[in-house]
């Protein structure tokens, strides 16, 4: 073992506080016990990860092999996506707190929603490829607990189909691991990729398994053609579960492509083959596929869950088109995204908790029931559409930018028409919400409001604070986003 320690923190301390839950029987009868080890795992893992995103830290754990072995570093990316995780784990959690009030077994919930904090924290910090590769199959086993939650047949079966989607994508993914461990050996992350591997001959191949990595880690982040397990994974789910899984987990698959292509494959092999056209492709696809899906939607927590579909294929968009601005574009994108979709879930989840609703023809004249919640609502919807100064303008701005900067042919053009019909379906399917909640019209007369004592009843603080925050931080990084920008410019620079 070599390295500073402090990188496991963040990864042990969450772990550990999860089993704890998990096994102890006490805590399953005494909440106050219950909460204090949840908040000493999710405030521990935030403090932890803190320290460690401040130095350049490396550790090696374990050596398997020659080349393989386990081992966790800190960089440029690694630092944005552990600090979002965080950011993002520690504010659900707030809300999970009365949330999941009326859900049973709560103390299994918040076990396992530690364990995939600290199993995540240990795929931001992976050094290479074999462990990443641990902890991207550890994600899979350990959030599907919480997509089987109400334990209810839809669930099970929602569980399962996560689960088989899951596996055949970490297996197509493997495919590429095999070829890459033998012919690049070492499969440390380097920024650019490997420069010294002579892929003469083997050309064929080596776009094979590339490719066979995109569809496979694309699962994750819910590309076609593997993207069916998230709407139905996301209406089973409890609302802080379907949250984390859209903002965060889906991630898990764009940083596995980010570490693929940009570190490992490098960009350079892969500008201009058949593997970015494909990819390209696959992205537009599933951006304007996913938002006509969430267009037609009734039932709100799937038209989110079409709707991440196609928002993190923006990402990969930006990915595919292996051009520094556009990078820029998908990264900020990332937070942008995360921060958003975090903030609708966490208000259906409200809406649902507070009213019972869950399709969106029932919540006209939401407005009267929980003005502020709707319009956290608002703000996040806004962001994801891409208006200014909201977040999303400013991704999507980027991304535009770099797809006609890119020299991808008709890429270039098509790219920013497809990202445009997709950005007036997202309005077209977030924002009637908003019309209809706020200006119910004349004939709304709130009759049935009044008979189910509904007026006036917002979510506790726990619940409307997280949201709050959330929605604020879409809105205030479209208007400062600036120090973001610089830092993921200085990312793009060393990778492309």
């Amino acid at each position: 073992m070599e390295g500073n320690m402090i990188l496991l923190l963040p990864v042990v301390l969450p772990v550990l506080a999860g089993i704890t839950i998990l096994t102890g029987k006490n805590l399953r009868k005494n909440r106050r016990m219950l909460l204090g080890v949840f908040f000493f795992g999710l405030t521990g893992g935030a403090f932890f990860t803190a320290l460690a995103l401040g130095g350049e830290y490396h550790l090696h754990l374990w050596q398997l092999t020659e080349y393989v072995g386990i081992d966790f570093q800190i960089d440029g990316v690694a630092r944005l996506f552990a600090a979002l995780t965080a950011v993002v784990w520690l504010l659900v959690g707030i809300y999970s707190v009365t949330y999941m009030t009326h859900e049973e077994d709560e103390s299994r919930f918040f076990g396992f929603y530690l364990i995939v904090l600290g199993v995540l924290m240990g795929l931001d910090f992976s050094g290479n490829l074999i462990t990443f590769y641990v902890f991207y199959e550890l994600i899979t086993l350990t959030s599907l607990p919480l997509v089987l939650h109400e334990r209810s047949r839809e669930a099970v079966a929602a569980g399962l189909k996560y689960l088989f989607y899951s596996i055949a994508g970490a297996f197509l993914a493997l495919f590429g691991i095999f070829f890459f461990a033998s012919v690049w050996g070492d499969l440390t992350f380097v920024p650019g990729g490997a420069e010294a591997v002579d892929l003469a001959g083997r050309e064929g191949i080596f776009l094979a398994a590339v490719f066979c990595m995109v569809l496979g880690f694309g699962t994750k982040a819910g590309m076609f053609p593997l993207h069916g397990w998230l709407p139905t994974a996301h209406p089973v789910a409890p609302a802080p579960a379907s949250a984390v899984l859209s903002g965060v987990i889906t991630k898990s698959g764009v940083l596995a492509l980010i570490r693929v292509v940009f570190f490992i494959a490098g960009p350079e092999r892969l500008r201009g083959t058949w593997v970015q056209q494909g990819w390209i492709f696959l992205t537009l696809l599933t951006v304007f596929m996913g938002s006509m899906l969430a267009y037609r939607e009734p039932v709100m927590k799937k038209r989110l869950a079409y709707s991440t579909v196609s928002q993190v294929s923006y990402v990969l968009f930006g990915l595919s088109l292996l051009e520094p601005t556009a990078f820029v574009g998908a990264l900020s994108h990332v937070v942008f995204h995360s921060l958003a979709k975090n903030a609708l879930f966490l208000a259906a989840g409200a809406v649902i908790f507070q009213t019972g609703w869950t399709r969106v023809d029932e919540m006209r004249g939401l407005g009267r029931v929980m003005p502020v919640m709707l319009g956290c609502y608002t703000a996040a919807s806004l962001s994801l559409v891409g208006i200014p100064p909201a977040s999303g303008f400013v991704s999507k701005w980027y991304l535009a930018q770099g797809a006609l900067a890119s020299g991808c042919g008709a890429w270039s053009w098509a790219g920013p028409v497809i990202l445009l019909i997709s950005a007036l379906l997202t309005a077209g399917y977030l924002l009637p919400l908003t019309i209809d909640g706020f200006f119910p019209g004349a004939d709304f007369d709130g009759g049935e409001l009044k008979e189910r004592e509904l007026l006036g009843r917002e979510p506790s603080w726990q619940m409307l604070a997280p949201v709050l925050v959330l929605a604020v931080a879409a809105v205030l990084f479209g208007c400062f986003p600036g120090p973001l920008l610089g830092m993921l410019q200085r990312i793009a620079e060393a990778v492309l």
